[in-house]
């Protein structure tokens, strides 16, 4: 007896749902494991927790050193943020529009920090900064994270000038606005979501970024990731399963930003 295509369908929906949510399962657990972690009661990390407390999410919020890494952190994001998109909007345009031998090389190697090892690109920045005498400085944290960030925000933006049309803003010109009028008025309101979506990518980039964060770091200036890590070579204190789920939940929140953009987008 031969079985209708949605006969057949159905069985084989259901076994592709129930293996979405067992990956899906698999890869929250641990960040659910942390979150629950941070309310426990133990002084150390044990799970399952014996009680509930909030003690160290006061711990955290009351500890200057704690404190300042999660300022130098955020501080750190928006400056790389702002940096990528100033960096990536004229970067994006050039390889769209430009018309000039080697483009796409040049898109290559901007995008190339995707492909490289990070901890390459950690010891190379490294090295120039030591030798530049620049380590352990605010601009170093920025300079070296705009590398990682860049081609995420690059790529945002490329995307959006690709699937606006130019002749809008040709028309703008005719009508009596000039080059520069029209790409302001015109063409930047249209690639506007690409350009948020770009800086939020920038954004998580370096805010959860541990790698060259390390390399960077000095005893005066330090993020929230480098702090954690020099403290779990320490002690395994629950507040460390406190800042991890800040950095979580600060990621989970940008992400919501990006996927409400990006359905407004598609509705407008």
């Amino acid at each position: 007896m031969l079985l209708s295509p949605n006969a057949m369908g159905r069985p084989l929906r259901t076994g592709l749902y129930l293996t979405t949510g067992v990956i899906a399962a698999f890869l929250l657990l641990p960040v659910v494991f942390i979150v629950l972690l941070s309310f426990g009661s133990s002084q150390w990390l044990v799970f399952p927790p014996p009680g509930w407390t909030f003690k160290w999410y006061g711990q955290f919020f009351s500890n200057p050193e704690w404190m300042d890494a999660a300022l130098a952190s955020l501080k750190v994001a928006v400056l790389t943020t702002i940096a990528a998109v100033l960096l990536g909007l004229p970067t994006a345009f050039a390889l769209v529009r430009g018309r000039f031998p080697g483009r796409e090389l040049l898109y290559g190697l901007f995008t190339m920090p995707m492909i490289v090892p990070l901890v390459i690109i950690a010891v190379a920045v490294y090295a120039l900064f030591l030798k530049l005498g620049y380590t352990g400085t605010l601009f170093a944290f920025v300079a070296s994270h705009v590398i990682v960030a860049l081609p995420f925000t690059i790529i945002s933006i490329i995307n959006s000038l690709k699937l606006f049309d130019q002749s809008i803003e040709d028309a703008a010109v005719i009508c009596g606005a000039s080059r520069l009028q029209a790409i302001f008025k015109v063409t930047f309101p249209a690639i506007r979501p690409g350009m948020i979506a770009g800086g939020l990518f920038a954004f998580l980039v370096s805010w959860d970024e541990v790698v060259l964060s390390v390399m960077m770091a000095s005893p005066d200036l330090q993020t929230l990731p480098v702090k954690m890590w020099t403290t779990l070579r320490q002690d395994l204190s629950p507040v460390i399963a406190v800042a991890s789920t800040l950095l979580i939940g600060l990621s989970l929140l940008v992400m919501f930003i990006a996927a409400a953009l990006r359905r407004r987008t598609e509705n407008a």
